[in-house]
């Protein structure tokens, strides 16, 4: 087998859970080549590349370079070689894991996803004072836009929007960011559900785009006054809407 052979199916179990069998491979030196501080780095990077890790921890150790560099360059700037080279892995090693680009980008895109909804959920679930529902809901998209690795991108501003499985990606995740606020309001309003949801549309929207541009503001107002600001101007339209008759229930207190 040379440098430039495929990795036979049978080679890449090798190992079970781990998945170094491409690197050992690449990463071989020919003895006797180059000088003796050539091949003191070459071993260097070999121990640094060549180190086994568990399927999943490589997983998210590609995912994650995969995000810096999609973050820096863009879905069609980046290439595979890149992302592997941030990951410190050979090429192999990267495609046994996503068979190609748009696979790595969608297993991206589902993670930062996820996690969007998943902040949101968790907001709505952290209390039943509903004016702190909506603090911690706001709250939500300003946390996932201020996080350094920048995925918020690949959500908000994705250069692949006109991929069908990225727009379906991205409108589902902000679908179910409006339905988990949806099920709120109706459940402690007077509203039907359709206005729930025109309400929830609205809030997300505020928190989103008031995100967006704070984030691209450069500070000029604090996080904290801006979730303040924006609570604030929803609180007193959702506070307006009618309550139910259930004690200790309800978005208007």
């Amino acid at each position: 087998m040379t440098l430039l052979d495929p990795v036979p199916e049978t080679a890449r179990s090798v190992g079970g859970a781990y998945d170094d069998v491409a690197e050992d491979i690449e990463l071989r030196t020919p003895s006797g080549s180059g000088s003796n501080r050539e091949r003191g780095a070459d071993r260097g990077r070999s121990t640094a590349r060549g180190r086994r890790l568990p399927r999943h921890a490589r997983r998210m150790q590609l995912l994650g370079a995969a995000r810096d560099v999609f973050v820096a360059q863009g879905y069609h700037a980046a290439a595979m070689d890149d992302i592997a080279e941030r990951a410190g892995v050979s090429k192999p090693v990267l495609y046994q894991h996503f068979p190609g680009k748009l696979e790595l980008y969608l297993a991206l895109l589902d993670q930062h996803t996820q996690e969007l909804v998943g902040r949101v959920e968790e907001a709505l679930a952290s209390s039943h004072d509903n004016l702190r529902r909506i603090e911690r809901s706001v709250g939500a998209y300003f946390d996932f836009v201020d996080d350094e690795g920048g995925a918020y991108l690949l959500v908000f501003e994705s250069d692949l929007r006109s991929e069908p499985e990225v727009r379906r990606r991205v409108e589902q995740s902000l679908q179910a960011c409006v339905d988990a606020i949806t099920r709120t309001i109706a459940a402690d309003t007077g509203v039907n559900e359709d206005e729930a949801e025109l309400l929830s549309v609205g809030l997300c929207g505020l928190a989103e785009v008031g995100a967006r541009w704070w984030l691209g503001s450069g500070g000029t107002v604090s996080k904290e006054r801006a979730v303040e600001l924006l609570v604030s101007l929803a609180w007193r339209g959702i506070a307006g809407s009618p309550r139910r008759s259930v004690p200790d229930s309800g978005f208007a207190r």
